[in-house]
């Protein structure tokens, strides 16, 4: 059985991960052997376990120690540790999933940076499901082409740091590489005002931020009389975190460079 090691382990997504490794399931079975938290975490030295049976590992804030006998590592801490976390698998040679959002150019080139010497998965969003919509919309945009208009429309938690997410990006980037288009140069991000009126080839975003929404995303493709929608709803971050451990056993024993859940799509299912 393979050890895994996670940063972030005190989040959402960490104390998640700890319930589907009870659960198991995935192809090849993972066992905790690191958990990693922020230096002023109150719950370092304690189980990384918040509530049921303890797992037997305890919270540290060294990656050194976490990586010490892990297989391979994930990554749902917050995006301005993404780079130390990248530095210290590269140092250890443990692969690296990165489920954390919302970082800078700069973290990215160093993930790039270490993907030279570890396989390094960039994995916005974990759920399979999601990246099988990412397909259906790759799809739709070269079978409707630019006449369509585009919306990208999302909804999760109300402590959620960033927006929009880093999945509603992601379906962003899709649709705008089948139109030979940089999303950067066709994003709206903002509507409001006098001249709010659509351009030809905006792709717009709309966020919403309330309650405890798990994660919804909708990609609209509309023309006059017509309107396509694909849409994921996750109910559970159980399916994330699934997700995640599927395509952590997956990374590890890959050869270095750089992977995507797109790439882990063609493999059996767990």
């Amino acid at each position: 059985m393979s050890g895994i090691a996670v940063f972030g382990i005190t989040g959402r997504m960490g104390q998640t991960l700890v319930r589907a490794l009870r659960e198991g399931g995935t192809a090849q079975p993972l066992r905790l052997v690191g958990a990693v938290a922020s230096p002023s975490s109150v719950r370092l030295g304690s189980d990384a376990a918040a509530d049921g049976a303890p797992t037997g590992v305890l919270i540290t804030a060294d990656p050194r120690m976490a990586l010490r006998d892990a297989a391979v590592a994930v990554d749902f801490s917050l995006p301005q540790c993404v780079a130390v976390v990248a530095r210290a698998c590269a140092e250890a040679r443990v692969p690296l999933l990165v489920g954390t959002t919302g970082f800078d150019r700069a973290t990215r080139e160093v993930l790039v940076a270490a993907s030279a010497a570890i396989p390094v998965m960039i994995a916005p969003n974990t759920s399979l499901g999601v990246n099988l919509v990412a397909r259906l919309v790759k799809l739709a945009a070269r079978g409707l082409g630019p006449a369509y208009d585009v919306e990208i429309s999302e909804a999760h938690h109300r402590m959620k740091r960033d927006a929009p997410s880093g999945t509603a990006l992601a379906l962003g980037e899709v649709v705008a590489a089948e139109r030979g288009r940089q999303l950067a140069d066709v994003a709206v991000f903002d509507r409001h005002g006098s001249d709010a009126q659509r351009k030809t080839g905006d792709i717009g975003f709309a966020v919403l931020r309330a309650g405890d929404i798990v994660g919804e995303h909708t990609v609209t493709f509309a023309v006059a009389g017509e309107r396509v929608e694909i849409t994921h709803r996750a109910t559970d971050r159980i399916t994330f975190a699934h997700g995640a451990l599927w395509a952590a056993a997956w990374l590890a024993g890959r050869p270095p460079g750089l992977y995507a859940m797109d790439d882990v799509l063609g493999s059996d299912q767990p």
